[in-house]
């Protein structure tokens, strides 16, 4: 087992190497048209190329994201709490729906290394890059296919299944974007920059969507999986959930702790949100916090980044 999943893991980085390689070259095309673009309008105006703005002093630092709905949800998430709250600047790719897999083998790290690259022509420097995902991948249409049926012997979680999602298939893809993120960002800034990944916290299967069910996050998730498999009582559920957040979150939690991803810092949201009689107070729906819920969530990441630079957290506006 061992030596398989030293495999994986020398494998996953492989990929993302080669994948890191290709999109340092697209960009360096890009970056040396813009470049020739500014001399060009320099001239003209009598000003130096290099001028660029200075970081604001006011601001704890500069951030680039990945993700998913947590950073990118309808009015409020940890992003937009980071921004308004707590005054980091952030440059964001998150997308919601999009799943690790999406992000580790399709285009949007592209626009990632596009970030990157305006936060350095700026003059300014990375505090730390955040990644969110996963949930995606094991919610929605996929999700009862983590489930036995409630009247067979082997009921509840199927081991195998989800394993072969969670503990080979997102962990390949988290190794995957972890290795790309940390290559662009040692070619563009000359170290590895810090990132923070995160599990999710224990939610509550009761079949709310957003909205109800409408618009660009319509859910339920979770629900219409435990009903197919025969799973009807709501406690019983909301304990196979923790048992499926929990599963998730000790992989990302070995991933940040590979010796290659020392700058790699896992953030346990874990038991930051209630799943009792009063959930519906910070969940908003089976997947996505309140707007109370995402605030408690993002503390959980000032800390973090706050830990990068040895001070003490800000404080938010009253």
């Amino acid at each position: 087992m061992a030596k398989a999943q030293a495999k994986l893991v020398k494998e996953a980085q492989k990929i993302g190497r080669s994948r890191a390689r290709e999109i340092l070259k697209l960009r360096a095309v890009a970056q040396r048209k813009r470049r020739s673009a500014r001399t060009a309008r320099a001239k003209a105006a009598g000003l130096s190329a290099r001028a660029s703005m200075a970081l604001a002093a006011e601001s704890p630092g500069v951030l680039v994201a990945e993700g998913d709905s947590w950073f990118d949800y309808p009015f409020f998430d940890v992003l937009k709490n980071l921004e308004d709250i707590y005054g980091y600047d952030v440059e964001s790719v998150a997308h919601k729906g999009d799943a690790v897999e999406e992000m580790a083998y399709g285009g949007q790290l592209v626009e990632f290394a596009r970030r990157v690259e305006k936060v350095l022509d700026r003059g300014e420097l990375l505090k730390a890059i955040l990644l969110s995902g996963g949930g995606n991948d094991v919610a929605g249409d996929e999700f009862g296919m983590l489930l036995n049926h409630r009247v067979s012997a082997i009921r509840g979680l199927n081991g195998s299944v989800v394993s072969g999602v969670i503990d080979e298939r997102i962990r390949a893809a988290y190794i995957t974007i972890l290795t790309i993120i940390t290559q662009i960002c040692i070619e563009k800034t000359g170290a590895a920059i810090p990132i923070l990944v995160h599990g999710y916290d224990y939610p509550v299967p009761d079949g709310r969507g957003y909205l109800g069910g409408w618009w660009v996050l319509p859910g339920p998730w979770m629900e219409p999986g435990f009903r197919k498999k025969g799973f009807d009582d709501l406690d019983q559920n909301t304990e196979i959930a923790r048992q499926l957040i929990d599963r998730f979150n000790e992989m990302i939690k070995g991933v940040a702790a590979l010796p290659s991803f020392s700058h790699v810092k896992y953030v346990n949201l874990r038991k930051t949100l209630s799943n009792g009689p009063y959930y519906k107070k910070w969940w908003d729906n089976e997947l996505h916090p309140t707007k109370e819920g995402f605030k408690e969530v993002t503390k959980k990441f000032v800390i973090e980044l706050t830990k990068l630079s040895g001070t003490s957290p800000p404080a938010p506006p009253p």
